[in-house]
């Protein structure tokens, strides 16, 4: 039956699902991968913990979409999987041994239950990732990444860098896509950043950088990055985007949120007349509304854009005398205090506005959860992947 096999397709999903076992069985996955290709560790970082969460998920994704008979999402993510991998020097003989590593790792741990309509199911199932993750990769014409120096490293809040960025070849991207960058203090590891200016000709390219509590990367270009480092930059993801025949826009961004939103809204300034668009910009305290001045200039001559800032507190911490708080130009908004899903519903549910929220992934659910309690349309409103 194959792919037309909900129940072991549903077997399947639930031997990799993290609220099971799942975490151990992709333990287990790696440890045989690794055993049939040693060449593949050198791929991934020395701590597996995040990698083997991101594999569980995902994997538990691609089953429940095949359970559920949606084929269009799963294959335009494995696609990208297959692109995007090509950074680690991925070829066909390691997908290949993946292939070989997570059909094993599963009969063995289906044991009990392994038949032949099993495992005509995930062969089935293994063939669809595996082969279009190679396909994709295969069919890529383009390098995987490209390096670049960094030019500038300013840090513009206690926990807030704002990186340039010089690459020795132009970029392609959209405004509003996202890239994973590696950094030479953390060899290996690849963290998402979202280029807050649109694509430069000329190579240039600007990150915001936000140190996470907890984070290994991040932590590190705040404090740790400057001039004459060299960076690797990956291929886009992502899709938010701006229809200019599609109506208002409002915008809602956290912290370095802003990023992809900058760039989008950079982008319109080319054009005369252009949709409004309100942009809510959210911080904890008012000096971390760190980019309030580009803002502003691009708003006092662009009369489509109007900002508002918003901050949790209305008063800033002793640490803030290094990082002054700007204060607006006469016309422009002046600061809110609050939360930016209660700030933002404040004025209503913005139902008849494109919707797109960027920031943390908590802030993001909570002003998406908002705005459709007070009516606004879901599918309306875009903010990119969020993660458990």
């Amino acid at each position: 039956m194959g792919l037309d096999d909900r129940d072991g397709l549903r077997m399947l999903r639930d031997a990799v699902d993290p609220s099971r076992d799942g975490l151990d069985v992709i333990r287990r996955f790696y440890a045989q991968w690794f055993a049939i290709d040693i060449a593949v560790r050198d791929f991934f970082p020395p701590d597996l913990t995040e990698q083997f969460k991101v594999f569980s998920h995902a994997l538990t994704w691609l089953f429940g979409q095949l359970i559920d008979r949606r084929a269009e999402e799963p294959i335009a993510f494995l696609a990208q999987l297959g692109r995007d991998h090509r950074k680690y020097g991925v070829d066909r003989s390691h997908y290949a041994s993946m292939h070989e590593a997570l059909y094993v790792t599963l009969r063995k741990h289906l044991s009990e239950n392994w038949d032949d309509k099993l495992d005509d199911t995930a062969r089935a199932a293994l063939q669809l990732f595996i082969g279009v993750m190679s396909g994709a990769a295969d069919a890529e014409p383009g390098p995987p990444f490209c390096d670049g120096t960094v030019i500038e490293a300013n840090r513009v809040s206690r926990d807030v860098s704002v990186i340039r960025l010089q690459l020795d070849q132009p970029l392609a991207y959209y405004p509003g896509q996202y890239v994973t960058v590696q950094v030479p203090q953390w060899p290996r590891r690849w963290r998402y950043l979202s280029p807050a200016i649109p694509p430069d000709p000329h190579g240039g390219i600007e990150f915001h950088v936000r140190s996470v509590i907890g984070g290994m990367v991040s932590p590190s270009i705040v404090t740790e990055a400057q001039p004459g480092d060299r960076w690797r930059v990956s291929n886009p993801h992502g899709g938010l985007q701006i229809d200019r025949e599609a109506g208002d826009v409002l915008m809602v961004a956290g912290s370095t949120g802003l990023a992809p939103l900058r760039a989008l809204i950079m982008d319109l300034a080319r054009w005369a007349e252009n949709p409004r668009v309100h942009l809510f910009f959210g911080a904890r305290y008012p000096c971390e509304l760190y980019d309030l001045r580009t803002l502003w200039q691009i708003a006092a001559h662009n009369p489509w854009l109007s900002v508002s800032p918003v901050s949790e507190f209305n008063s800033d911490p002793p640490w803030a005398a290094d990082y002054p708080d700007v204060q607006p130009p006469r016309g422009l908004h002046v600061r809110q205090t609050g939360r930016l899903p209660e700030v933002v519903t404040k004025y209503g549910n913005w139902s008849d506005r494109q919707i797109l929220i960027c920031g943390g992934p908590k802030m993001v659910a909570a002003t998406k959860e908002a705005l459709i309690a007070k009516g606004a349309p879901p599918e309306r409103i875009q903010h990119d992947p969020l993660a458990d």
